[in-house]
C-alpha cells in the first residue's frame, strides 16, 4: 500500500503540472498576430499589440516560475524532505500541536523567501514595463512583511484550533472544524474591508458631488440601502482599476478604486456599482459562501476518515503519524477532486456575473456597463480571446466578449 500511494502521489504531482502547462499552451494558441475581427471597436492595433506583448511576458514568467516550483516540490518529495523536517522538529518539540505549528511555519517562511524574488520581478519588471506598477520598494517590502505577520497571527490561531480539534474529537473532527471555518468566513465577509484592508490601504468615504448624487439616486430607485461607499487608494500600487462589494447586513459596503474613478465617467461608474448591487440583490455572497462551505465539508469529512492511517506519513519519509504530514499527503491526493469542485464554483460565479450584469442593465443602463467593461479590459491589457478550455477550468468571470453579447441581448 505504501509503495502504491507513494507512486500515486508522484503521478498526481506530475499530471497536475503537465495539465496546467497544457492549458497555458492552449491559451497561447488563441493569440493572433493581427487584431482579431471580434475585437474591432474595442482594441486598436497598437493597444492590441501591447496586450499581446503583456500576455507573452506573463506567460513566459508563469511557465518559468511554476516549473521551478514543481521541480522543487518534486525533489523535496522524492528525497523525503517533509519527513526529514518532521523528524528535525520532533527532536526539539514534543507537543503535537506545536509540532504542526512549527512545521507549517517553517514551510511558510521558506515559501515566502523563495517567492520574494519572483514577486519583485513581476512587480518591478513586468508590471513596470507595461505601465501598471506604481509601487515603491518600501511599499513592496512593507506589504510582504504585513502579509507575513497577518498570516502568522490569523493563520496560527486557526491552525492551532484545527489541530487541537483534530487531536480530541476523533471522527467528529470535520464537523467542529467546519464550524470554525464557517464562523471565520462570516467574520471575514463582515469585517475584511473595515479591519484587514486598512492595514494595507487607505479608504475614505466618497465625497459629495455628482458621482455620490448619482449613486444615491440609483440606490433609492432600486430600494438598496447603502450608506457606505468608499474610495481606496489603489493607485499607490497599480494603475489597474477595480471595484468590489463586501460585507453583510449593516456592514455591507461598496469600495471603488481611485483609478476606476479617474478612468470612467460618472454614468459608467454607477453602472459598475449597479453590477455590484446586483450581486447583493441576487444573494450571490451567501450562495458563494454556501458553495465554498459545502466543498470544504466534503474535503474535511474525507480527510477525517483517512488521516489517521500511518501510510500518509510514511510516503513522506516519516515513521510517526502527524496532522501536518496527513494534510500534505491528503492535499495532493485530493487535488483532482478539488479541481472538480472548482469547476462547479467557477460555473456558479460565471452565472452570478451574468445575473449581476442583467440586474445592472435592467435597473440602470446596459450601454454604460458595456462601455465601462471595455475600458477596464483595454486599460488592464486583458486577454480578450482566451481559449475556451482555459476559461472552463480557470475563469471565475465570463470573458468580455461573452458579457457584451449577453448585454446586447437585454432590451
Amino acid at each position: 500500500m505504501e509503495v502504491f500511494l507513494y507512486y500515486f502521489i508522484l503521478i498526481i504531482l506530475i499530471v497536475n503540472f503537465v495539465f496546467e502547462r497544457w492549458l497555458d499552451y492552449l491559451n497561447t494558441s488563441n493569440w493572433s498576430v493581427g487584431l482579431p475581427p471580434e475585437l474591432l471597436g474595442i482594441y486598436n492595433e497598437e493597444k492590441y499589440q501591447k496586450s499581446l506583448a503583456y500576455e507573452k511576458a506573463t506567460y513566459r514568467f508563469t511557465v518559468f516560475s511554476e516549473s521551478l516550483g514543481f521541480i522543487a516540490i518534486l525533489l523535496i518529495y522524492v528525497i523525503g524532505g517533509f519527513g526529514w523536517l518532521d523528524s528535525f522538529i520532533r527532536l526539539r518539540v514534543s507537543n503535537p500541536i506545536h509540532i504542526s505549528l512549527v512545521f507549517f511555519a517553517i514551510l511558510g517562511l521558506i515559501t515566502e523567501i523563495v517567492s520574494l524574488p519572483f514577486s519583485w520581478y513581476a512587480t518591478f519588471v513586468i508590471e513596470a514595463k507595461f505601465g501598471f506598477n506604481k509601487s515603491t520598494p518600501r511599499i513592496f517590502f512593507l506589504d510582504q512583511l504585513k502579509s507575513l505577520l497577518m498570516g502568522t497571527i490569523i493563520g496560527g490561531i486557526i491552525l492551532y484550533l484545527i489541530v487541537w480539534i483534530y487531536l480530541i474529537s476523533g471522527n467528529l473532527f470535520w464537523i467542529y472544524t467546519l464550524l470554525v471555518i464557517t464562523i471565520f468566513s462570516i467574520l471575514m465577509s463582515m469585517f475584511y474591508s473595515s479591519v484587514i484592508v486598512p492595514i494595507f490601504n487607505k479608504q475614505t468615504p466618497l465625497g459629495e458631488g455628482d458621482l455620490k448624487t448619482a449613486i444615491k439616486e440609483f440606490c433609492k430607485k432600486t430600494g438598496f440601502v447603502l450608506d457606505n461607499v468608499f474610495v481606496i487608494d489603489g493607485s499607490k500600487r497599480s494603475t489597474k482599476a477595480n471595484a468590489y462589494f463586501t460585507g453583510l447586513g449593516s456592514k455591507k459596503r461598496i469600495v471603488l478604486y481611485d483609478t476606476l474613478i479617474s478612468e470612467l465617467t460618472t454614468e459608467e461608474i454607477v453602472a459598475v456599482l449597479a453590477h455590484e448591487v446586483g450581486h447583493y440583490k441576487k444573494h450571490h455572497l451567501w450562495l458563494g459562501l454556501f458553495a465554498s462551505l459545502i466543498s470544504t465539508a466534503i474535503m474535511l469529512f474525507v480527510f477525517s476518515l483517512v488521516s489517521s492511517y500511518p501510510v500518509f506519513a510514511k510516503v513522506l519519509g516519516s515513521d510517526i503519524s502527524g496532522f501536518h504530514l496527513s494534510v500534505i499527503s491528503f492535499g495532493i491526493l485530493y487535488s483532482p477532486l478539488s479541481l472538480v469542485f472548482s469547476l462547479g464554483t467557477n460555473s456558479l460565479t460565471r452565472r452570478n456575473e451574468y445575473q449581476a450584469d442583467q440586474f445592472a442593465a435592467e435597473n440602470y443602463n446596459s450601454g454604460y456597463l458595456a462601455s465601462a467593461l471595455k475600458k477596464l479590459s483595454v486599460n488592464n491589457l486583458s486577454n480578450l480571446t482566451p481559449h475556451p478550455a482555459y476559461v472552463f477550468f480557470h475563469y471565475s468571470h465570463p470573458t468580455l466578449l461573452q458579457r457584451l453579447k449577453k448585454l446586447a441581448e437585454i432590451k
